[in-house]
């Protein structure tokens, strides 16, 4: 065990580093999931075909196929077509991509959930269509929505471990490299478990409040 520690301690540096790129992929795609997630979800219960068939079709292509063969095509297929990101940047809209559709679910569900009474108070004082969704309707749905989507929160933060697999130098590809170079896969992994736990306990205490802050209740 005291081996242990001191072969974490040598590498911790390394893992960090690593992490510092788990975190820059997460939160630039969970932004981007975000707005785009809200406006698929706008799109699906307020627009007309066929831009209601246009987010339907988006959403259910990338909920039915998985992240890492989305991750894939954006970063070995979109070259053959002229379109070339980094490792890095094809990470960050891969997941980006795939957490909009998700979110997208979780915000229309929310959007369904508000009261139809709602929409008519905001007319009968005086709002239009679109300032009664802006100003009334988006702001409970997310409120309902929110403990789903804290959910999806935490889990791509755990998803942007895939990168590892178009070289992004994270956290999991930072210790595939050292466990590579040391043949100690077993302990290297076991480090970045436990980086990836933290992480993890910290972003669900933090969501834990907020829900509780501003989650509704029935």
């Amino acid at each position: 065990m005291a081996d242990w520690f001191v072969f974490a301690r040598e590498n911790l540096p390394a893992l960090l580093h690593g992490t510092l790129y788990t975190i820059a992929i997460w939160v630039v795609a969970m932004i981007a999931g975000f707005l785009a997630g809200w406006l698929l979800a706008v799109m699906r219960v307020y627009s007309k075909p066929p831009l209601r068939w246009l987010a339907v079709g988006y959403i259910e292509l990338i909920r039915g196929t998985p992240l890492l063969v989305q991750m894939f095509i954006i970063y070995m297929g979109l070259p053959q077509v002229g379109i070339v990101f980094s490792p890095l940047t094809a990470a960050m809209v891969a997941i980006g991509i795939n957490t909009s559709a998700y979110q997208a679910e979780y915000f229309r569900g929310g959007i369904r959930a508000v009261r139809a009474g709602q929409t008519a108070a905001g007319r009968a004082i005086g709002l239009t269509h679109a300032q009664t969704i802006r100003h009334i309707v988006l702001p409970q749905a997310f409120r309902i929505a929110l403990p789903q989507w804290a959910n999806e929160v935490v889990l791509e933060l755990k998803y942007t471990s895939v990168a590892f697999a178009i070289s992004v130098p994270e956290l999991m590809g930072e210790a595939k490299m050292i466990g590579a170079n040391t043949f100690r896969y077993f302990d290297i992994f076991l480090v970045a478990a436990v980086i990836y736990l933290v992480l993890v306990t910290v972003v669900t205490s933090v969501l834990d409040l907020i829900e509780r802050r501003y989650a509704l209740r029935h």
